[in-house]
C-alpha cells in the first residue's frame, strides 16, 4: 500500500466549521508556521470566520492533524493559505491531500484560478500542478503592516 493509500485510509478531511480545533490551528500556526508566528488567537479566530477552512482528522481518535485555509468567492477565485500538517503527520501525502481536496470541491463552482504563496513547499504544490506565475511582473501587492 503506497502513502496517498494509507493517508486516505487514515485520516479524513471536512470542512464543518463545527469540527476544527480552533485552539490546535491557533497553536500550530503561531508557534510553527514560518508566515504566522506571534499570530494572536484573536486575529486567527476572525480569519477562521472569513474564510473557507478544511481540517484533516484522524479517523481512528478523530484528533485534527492538519489544516488548510481558502479565502474564495467560491466562483472564479481561491487564495490557499495556512496549509499545515501536525508534525507526528508529516511524510505521507496529508498536505498534498489537503490541498487536492480544496481544488476538488472547488472547481465544479467555477472556481479557475488558485493560488497559494510557499517558501519552501514547491515540489509538494508541484505534483498538484501548481507551477510559478507565468507573467509575475503583472502581479501587485500592498501591505499595510
Amino acid at each position: 500500500m503506497n502513502d496517498e493509500e494509507t493517508t486516505g485510509q487514515r485520516y479524513e478531511i471536512s470542512d464543518d466549521p463545527a469540527r476544527l480545533d480552533t485552539a490546535r490551528v491557533h497553536h500550530w500556526l503561531s508557534t510553527d508556521a514560518y508566515w504566522a508566528l506571534g499570530r494572536t488567537r484573536e486575529h486567527q479566530e476572525r480569519m477562521i470566520a472569513g474564510s473557507l477552512n478544511f481540517g484533516a482528522y484522524d479517523r481512528a481518535s478523530g484528533e485534527q492533524t492538519g489544516y488548510a485555509r481558502v479565502i474564495t468567492d467560491r466562483a472564479s477565485f481561491a487564495w490557499i493559505c495556512d496549509v499545515y500538517v501536525d508534525p507526528a503527520a508529516r511524510g505521507h501525502g496529508l498536505g498534498r491531500r489537503l490541498v487536492a481536496t480544496v481544488r476538488d470541491e472547488l472547481a465544479p463552482l467555477g472556481v479557475r484560478r488558485f493560488l497559494l504563496a510557499t517558501k519552501d513547499a514547491h515540489g509538494v504544490y508541484a505534483k498538484l500542478g501548481f507551477t510559478p506565475l507565468d507573467e509575475p511582473d503583472m502581479w501587485m501587492a500592498l501591505q499595510t503592516g
